[in-house]
């Protein structure tokens, strides 16, 4: 493998490694949290805190994992001498600036404490992810969403689930202090749970059409379209010798 091939791994990696198990240890948490407000079972005063500062590292660890796969595209693209990345290097370099801003917008919602600044950091983390998705190197099923493939595309659930986690961080205080707010958590996490095993399936299954580098001139001679591959063609020299012999 490539060093672009391991690059290609580090997205999936991320993701089992760290927000998986964190996702785990945040829903534990909440369960924990509600226990103790409805004073099911005594639990520690920390468990709210604890809750959404897990709650911060999933949602970081979650945009990393997408700035991560999205710059991948962008790269493996550039190098790749079919089909051609538009605009050169001026453009990938541009492309790379907005993933810095974006993640720079993710620090900064981590810091920040006005309800407009929360709010603000939050839309333009995820617009930044939007914008970077948007591009033609991003493989996406569909762009309609009147199409079913659309809502099987790894992508756009992968957005969706950004955008919900981005809400639910930039939201913590008033989530704190509105039971409306933690209703509507509750509910936004259950999307997210949703969401969570979506990308699992999406994932795994994009993950076994994504060729190693040196596979790929093979892999794009075929058919998509017809599920077909043309002969190699050590076959097809072996079969000519072979209908030689036998005349």
């Amino acid at each position: 493998m490539n060093p672009i091939d391991w690059f290609a791994l580090l997205h999936p990696v991320l993701v089992i490694l760290f927000v998986y198990p964190v996702v785990g240890a945040t829903i534990r948490l909440g369960i924990l949290a509600r226990e103790r407000r409805l004073k099911i079972h005594p639990q520690p005063p920390t468990v709210g805190v604890e809750h959404a500062d897990h709650g911060r590292w999933v949602t970081g660890g979650m945009v990393v994992a997408v700035l991560v796969a999205l710059i991948y595209s962008f790269t493996n693209k550039y190098i790749s001498p079919e089909p051609p990345f538009t605009g050169g290097i001026q453009r990938l370099a541009l492309l790379l600036l907005v993933s810095a801003g974006t993640f720079a917008s993710l620090l900064s919602l981590w810091w920040v404490k006005s309800t407009t600044l929360r709010a603000s950091f939050a839309l333009l983390t995820w617009a930044g992810l939007l914008g970077l998705g948007s591009q033609p190197e991003i493989w996406r099923l569909s762009d309609n969403p009147f199409e079913g493939s659309f809502w099987a595309s790894h992508y756009w659930s992968g957005v969706l689930l950004t955008g919900l986690m981005l809400f639910s961080m930039s939201a913590k205080p008033e989530i704190f202090r509105s039971l409306k707010m933690r209703r509507l958590h509750v509910s936004v996490n259950i999307l997210v749970a949703v969401l969570l095993a979506v990308q699992a399936i999406t994932g795994s299954r994009d993950l076994l059409e994504i060729p190693v580098s040196w596979q790929r001139p093979a892999i794009y001679s075929c058919d998509f379209g017809k599920r077909i591959c043309p002969a190699p063609a050590s076959s097809s020299s072996a079969a000519d010798g072979l209908g030689a012999r036998i005349s």
